[in-house]
Order: C-alpha cells, then sequence, then structure tokens
C-alpha cells in the first residue's frame, strides 16, 4: 500500500478543524497550532494513525473478517457507498437502525422479511394479489432495502466498525464499545478521540478529506483480501504435493509387499528331460 503523503492531506484540506470553542480538550495532543479561532490539526500525526489504521484494517481483511463502514452525512454517504461497494464490505449511510449490533437478531429477522418479500414477487401468486396490496409490499421492500440493503449479506457481528463523524455516529460507537467491538474512526477537534481504538485526526467535513482516508482504508482491504487468496493457493498446492507424496509412498510400500510374497511363494521344481 502506498503511503499517504504529506502533500495530499494538506490538498484535501485534512488539517482544518472547528472552531476554538467547539474542541474538545482531549484532542490537544493531535492539534498543531491555531489560526483566525480554529484549530489546525497535525498532519504528521494524521499520516501516523493512517497507517496504523490501515495496517490493522489490512490484517481484519487477511483473516476474512468483516468491517462495517458507517457514514450517515450528507458529504459522505455517497463516498462511502461507492467505494466500500467495490470490497464488498458492509455499510450504513442511510440511517443508524438503533440496536444493530446489541440486537443483532432482530436486524436479521427484518433482513430475512426482505428476501422472503423477494421470493414472493418472484412467484406467480404475487400477480394475482391486488393493485392495492402489491404497492404495499413494494413499499415496504424499497424501505427495508434503503436501511438494511448495504448489510444484507452480514451474517453475525461485525468485526470492525469505521465511523466518519464520531458525534453523528454517538449510537453506533456506544453499541461497539459495550460489544467490546474495535472501533476506527475520523476524529475532528470537536471530538473525543479517546472513545475510538484507531482515531485518525482529520476533517471529517471535507468531501475531499473524507475521499482521501476512506480510498486508503479500502486500498488496505484490498491487500488484505489479495493476501488471503495468494495464502489459500499457496495452501492448496502444498495440499497437493502433499497428496502426491502421500501416493508415491503407498505405491512403494504396496510394491514392497508384493515382492515380498513373490518371494514367499514356493518355486516349482523344473522338469529333466533324459537325453538318449
Amino acid at each position: 500500500m502506498t503511503q499517504v503523503t504529506f502533500e495530499q492531506l494538506l490538498d484535501a484540506g485534512c488539517h482544518f478543524g472547528h472552531l476554538r470553542r467547539k474542541w474538545n480538550p482531549n484532542m490537544a495532543p493531535y492539534i498543531f497550532m491555531e489560526r483566525n479561532g480554529i484549530h489546525i490539526i497535525d498532519l504528521y500525526k494524521t499520516q501516523a494513525k493512517i497507517d496504523e489504521a490501515a495496517n490493522a484494517v489490512r490484517q481484519l481483511a487477511r483473516s476474512g473478517k468483516k468491517i462495517l463502514f458507517v457514514a450517515t452525512k450528507k458529504q459522505a454517504k455517497d463516498i462511502v457507498a461507492e467505494l466500500v461497494q467495490k470490497v464488498n464490505m458492509p455499510y450504513v449511510t442511510e440511517r443508524w437502525p438503533g440496536g444493530m449490533l446489541t440486537n443483532f437478531s432482530t436486524i436479521r429477522k427484518a433482513v430475512r422479511k426482505m428476501v422472503s418479500i423477494d421470493k414472493m414477487m418472484a412467484s406467480s401468486s404475487y400477480n394475482n394479489l391486488s393493485k392495492r396490496e402489491r404497492l404495499q409490499i413494494e413499499r415496504e421492500r424499497e424501505k427495508l432495502n434503503k436501511n438494511l440493503g448495504s448489510i444484507a449479506d452480514l451474517n453475525r457481528l461485525p468485526s470492525a466498525v469505521f465511523v466518519v463523524d464520531v458525534i453523528k455516529e454517538h449510537i453506533a460507537i456506544a453499541e461497539a464499545r459495550k460489544l467490546n467491538i474495535p472501533t476506527f474512526a475520523i476524529v475532528d477537534t470537536n471530538s473525543n478521540p479517546n472513545l475510538i481504538d484507531f482515531p485518525i485526526p482529520a476533517n471529517d467535513d471535507a468531501s475531499k478529506s473524507i475521499e482521501l482516508i476512506i480510498s486508503k482504508m479500502v486500498e488496505a482491504i484490498e491487500e488484505g483480501l489479495a493476501e488471503r487468496k495468494n495464502s489459500r493457493d499457496k495452501e492448496d498446492i502444498v495440499e497437493d504435493d502433499m497428496l502426491d507424496d502421500e501416493n508415491l509412498i503407498e505405491k512403494g510400500a504396496k510394491d514392497e509387499e508384493e515382492e515380498k510374497e513373490d518371494q514367499k511363494r514356493p518355486r516349482r521344481p523344473r522338469k529333466t528331460v533324459n537325453k538318449k
């Protein structure tokens, strides 16, 4: 993975924080200076934190684990949906359904309901329903797909949660912390980084800043998935070689047994012919 440069962070506006009166004192270690009443984030620390988070994300992807991306704010939802779809990771961009992690079984029931509606719509009995009933079913399907369509493939709790705005997604952070799920987040100067396991100090309002950081996380996931695929291919090759060796050993042992049996068999005496 290519390391994000200081110039890229500067061009994306990652260094702009909030007004001084809105700051969280816990963000003091990540603030470089104050200018015109606005805090400026130390981009060298942002750079280090992006690398740290990317390495952790790559290891999770390499282990075949799922990372849930949460970004319901207007600037981030389209960016996250577009980038995260490439690596088939679950994401929430419309509205955080309360209890999605702490009450995961109920959310799964809603997803199964959506699947059952799809099966019913594909069957011939669906055409026998009245127009009003079909319209109600279609509206319910659209509503479920809007809120839960992106997490339909999430059969178990995610191994990590990546959040764009800590304050806006405070319910998602609280649920993840309650279940001891590792959290990654873009943390602005008005947020508390102590709530996050892997905080990335940066501007969480600029679309360019969000796109740069999310793209680096997606790149790390792609690398992790590629490493997982390569390691599986190598394991398959090693297993094939081991099977070939076992077959050769079995064949050699069988040949030795046949030779021993041939030696044990009594030989018939040769007939002697008397010459006159």
